[in-house]
């Protein structure tokens, strides 16, 4: 794996980690209140481009990170729609 490769996926590990807690206190509390509506809709809608756009061009570092993304964030987004 060249190095640029390896920088790539360690910066979708990190920045998409950084979801679960928000994700699993979302799911668990079921509180969403103080999430806003437009920053989850505007960032999914985002990690879906981001994604469309790593499928063209093949480019796994940015498929993993936006798939692996999308699994915490869209969860946060429903909750938000649902207990709003």
């Amino acid at each position: 794996m060249k190095l640029v490769d390896f920088l790539g996926f360690f910066a979708a590990i990190l920045t998409t980690v950084a979801y679960i807690p928000q994700a699993l206190k979302t799911i668990r509390t079921r509180h969403t209140r103080d999430l806003s509506l437009a920053m989850y809709s505007v960032l999914n809608v985002g990690l879906v481009a981001w994604l469309i756009y790593g499928i063209f061009l093949v480019q796994w570092p940015i498929i993993f990170a936006n798939i692996v993304t999308l699994l915490f964030t869209l969860p946060i987004l429903y909750f938000k729609i649902k207990y709003k």
